[in-house]
């Protein structure tokens, strides 16, 4: 009595079709590892143009917060030479302490003001930093998301 519906029967073992199954397991395999390492090296040249966008940006913000603080040096100094040459051609005393308090309020306003000035300075100069940043991290992410 021949059982050929038996999947437990030697007869119904086909190396054809197993071989096949192997080789279609072996190409999805390489097809995704494909895609994978495609994807990876989009990705690093992407980082690698992020760095160097960062690396500009803060070469360029260094530079701008630089001149800012010069500028800063430059006006107190020029401040302090007037005031000095104010000081020597006071008359009396009382001449003396009021441009003393003149010139101690002025620097105060100008210190205050320099400070927005440098934190607006950093502010922008963090900004520019981090957006190419988290620019390139958004694009990452998207391209690793699941279709």
């Amino acid at each position: 009595m021949a059982y050929t519906d038996d999947i437990f029967s030697f007869s119904a073992f086909d190396p054809a079709r197993l071989t096949q199954s192997w080789r279609e397991f072996a190409q999805q395999g390489t097809s995704h590892s494909r895609d994978a390492y495609g994807k990876m090296k989009t990705a690093a040249e992407e980082a690698t143009r992020t760095v160097e966008s960062t690396i500009h940006s803060a070469q360029a913000g260094s530079m701008e917060f630089g001149l800012k603080a010069i500028d800063a040096l430059r006006t107190n100094t020029e401040m302090s030479l007037s005031h000095m040459e104010q000081l020597i051609g006071a008359k009396s005393f009382a001449e003396v302490m009021e441009l003393q308090t003149t010139f101690v309020r002025r620097q105060a306003e100008f210190t205050v003001e320099q400070v927005k000035v440098m934190q607006e300075a950093a502010q922008k100069v963090a900004g520019d930093i981090s957006e190419p940043g988290r620019q390139a991290a958004e694009k990452v992410m998207d391209a690793f998301k699941p279709s």
